[in-house]
Order: structure tokens, then sequence, then C-alpha cells
């Protein structure tokens, strides 16, 4: 391993954004430990020479304190880490199912808050560094059908927000990724026309590109999209729900 070479800690790796952001910072050369449930496609993504794989379930904070202390042990440092993991059903969010509602919470919000966590002390001690949150645009405003997952990631969105601010005085960077419709197992699942739905591998490629390249603090795409769901996040609630139930009519 070079000494200059790199380091981040993927989650959510499996499959999906996370599954492309692993194939593209290790062809970049960038040194990639990642993480998800499911070890058995871990390890197909840990053939590449560049990849090491740590399974983990991100709802159980001991076992990510527990990770990460092995990729430090492994790897000696992180400069960046994109937590990406989350979880979707959108046949169960079409009514208030209390039990979806909290699995939602706990892996795409919680599952969050205990990787930041585990490496909260990290970085602070550094003094350098970059955390990155994968959420999404389903959390500007509420939408249809979106009982769970619409508000996990509202409340990811301001918790990157305000975290931006706790870390900054360690000089460590936070920022945050908002996609549209990406092709991916969970959006798989959707029973709707996806405006601009785009590849795992498109997704990748911006994300790297605005955490390597640019020092924005959120990352959207694709365009298309964004601007639209952008307009929608600073109209007055009158017209927001007007426009959308309009829309869901259609």
């Amino acid at each position: 391993m070079s000494e200059n070479q790199k380091k981040i800690w993927i989650t959510g790796a499996s499959s999906g954004i996370g599954r492309s952001l692993a194939e593209k910072f290790a062809g970049e050369n960038w040194k990639v430990a990642i993480s998800a449930r499911r070890e058995n496609l871990l390890n197909e993504l840990a053939e590449h020479k560049n990849i090491k794989a740590y399974p983990l379930d991100v709802t159980n904070s001991e076992m990510v304190n527990k990770v990460f202390i092995n990729i430090i042990n492994d790897l000696e440092n992180i400069d960046l880490c994109i937590f990406c993991s989350g979880t979707y059903d959108p046949k169960l969010e079409k009514e208030i199912n209390k039990d979806q509602i909290k699995k939602t919470m706990d892996v795409n919000f919680f599952g969050v808050v205990n990787c930041i966590k585990s490496v909260e002390t990290y970085f602070k001690k550094k003094k350098t560094g970059h955390i990155s949150i994968v959420s999404s645009i389903a959390g500007y405003r509420g939408l249809p059908n979106s009982s769970g997952y619409g508000p996990s990631k509202a409340a990811l969105t301001n918790l990157t927000e305000s975290l931006y601010f706790d870390f900054k005085k360690y000089n460590v960077r936070i920022s945050l990724i908002s996609p549209g419709f990406i092709k991916t197992p969970l959006t798989d699942k959707n029973e709707f026309r996806m405006p601009f739905i785009r590849s795992p591998q498109f997704a990748a490629n911006k994300i790297f590109n605005g955490l390597t390249k640019s020092k924005s603090f959120e990352i959207t795409f694709p365009k298309q999209l964004t601007i639209i769901f952008k307009f929608f996040r600073i109209l007055p609630y009158r017209i927001y729900l007007f426009l959308v139930n309009k829309l869901v009519k259609r």
C-alpha cells in the first residue's frame, strides 16, 4: 500500500450507489474499506486489490465502533467517509406502518448517526478529513406515499446541515449528497415512472468529482430533476400542495 494512497470508508456498499462508489474510488487508486450486511456481495467487490470488506449492520452501534477500529488498524488512516446505507419499501409506505417507519428510520437515519459517532473523535483529533452523507431530494419536502423514507431523508439532511457547523471548528469537512432517481435495487421497487432516472455509475462519477474536485456543501444530480425539487422547496405551502396534488391526480 502506497503511503500517499488516499483511503475511504463506504457503507451501504453491497449494491446501488455504494457499490458503484467503491468501484469508482478503487479504480482511481484509493484504498477502499467497504461495509454492508450482505457479506457475499462485499467479498465479490473485495476481489479488487484496492478494496477490503468489513461486514456491518449499521443499526448495531457496538458493531459499528468495532468495525471502524478494525479499519483504522488495517489502513492506519481514513481521509474520507461516505455513509450511504439505506432501505426503502414503497408498498409499505402507502399507509402509516409503524414497524416499517421505525425500520426505515433505524437504517436511514440512526444507522448513519451510529457511523458518524464512530468516527467523530478520530476526525476531530486529527483536525482534518471529510465526512459525506448520502440523503435524497425526497427529503426536501413531503411527498405522497412516503411516510418513512422521505422523513428519514429530511432528518438526515437537517442533521448534515447541523454537523457542518460542529465539525468546521475542527477543520473537518461535512458534505451532503442528494441524488434524484438512480436505478438501484431500491428504486426497482417503484411502480411509477421515474423522471430523469440515471445509472449508479452516473451517480458515482458525479459524487467522485463533487467530493474530490469541488468544495461545495451539497452534491445533487441529475440537474433536470434537482432544479425542479429545489424550486418546490422554496414555494409557499399553498402553491406547493396545490401543484403536487395536481401532479398526483394526473
